[in-house]
């Protein structure tokens, strides 16, 4: 769910502009999985723009507020999500955590690092949603430390529908501050894209694990 839709379209904006999100539909690009894709989004670039990540921090921090109040703390999903989710913690005076994809194979075997005692209100900080599969092993590590997850925000979510049903199934709300569909008519309507660009781009989301067998 988009809770402010101006906050979307700066949000957009600003990851376009720093080159987070970059869109190229004549040379696709490969993610991890196989798949090929018109777009790829890196957020950790955020971190490196003073400016930007105070924007992002304060826009999340504020959607934390008015969707939550105040939980007891912020954990994030490593490794993106955990130098925003520091952020979002520090200005909001409260404890952070945060969750590795599998326990460490060494040492304490820790998949969570920080201190929590179990029972404390949780809000999730994840930094991009795709399939939602991953930021969920993410929410079943911590329900089973005995920890209460309020909800989780992102950053940017591709909107797949999958993940929609992934989070349902979960019962976890997850509120975005920026969405796939916003990127495309932001990039659309200040001319980052032209109009054969937006039409590959939305077709792209329709079926992205084989939308690149077409090329």
């Amino acid at each position: 769910m988009i809770l402010d839709l101006n906050t979307a379209k700066k949000t957009v904006e600003l990851l376009l502009q720093i080159n987070a999100i970059k869109l190229n539909p004549k040379n696709p690009f490969t993610w991890a999985s196989g798949w090929k894709s018109p777009i790829y989004c890196d957020n950790r670039v955020i971190l490196s723009h003073p400016k930007i990540r105070v924007y992002v921090r304060d826009q999340i921090s504020k959607q934390i507020n008015e969707l939550y109040r105040k939980p007891d703390m912020i954990a994030g999903v490593a490794t993106g999500a955990i130098g925003i989710g520091m952020l979002v913690a520090d200005i909001m005076n409260l404890p952070f955590i945060y969750v590795r994809p599998n326990s460490k194979k060494h040492g304490r075997k820790n998949q969570i690092e920080g201190s929590y005692n179990g029972g404390e209100k949780v809000v999730v900080i994840e930094d991009l949603i795709s399939t939602g599969n991953s930021s969920l092993v993410a929410v079943e590590a911590l329900r089973e430390a005995d920890l209460k997850i309020k909800g989780m925000i992102s950053i940017f979510t591709y909107g797949f529908p999958v993940s929609f049903e992934n989070f349902k199934k979960s019962n976890i709300q997850l509120n975005t501050l920026s969405s796939y569909d916003i990127l495309l008519e932001q990039a659309l309507s200040t001319n980052y894209i032209n109009e054969k660009d937006f039409q590959i781009l939305s077709e792209w989301r329709k079926n992205p694990q084989n939308w690149g067998l077409k090329i």
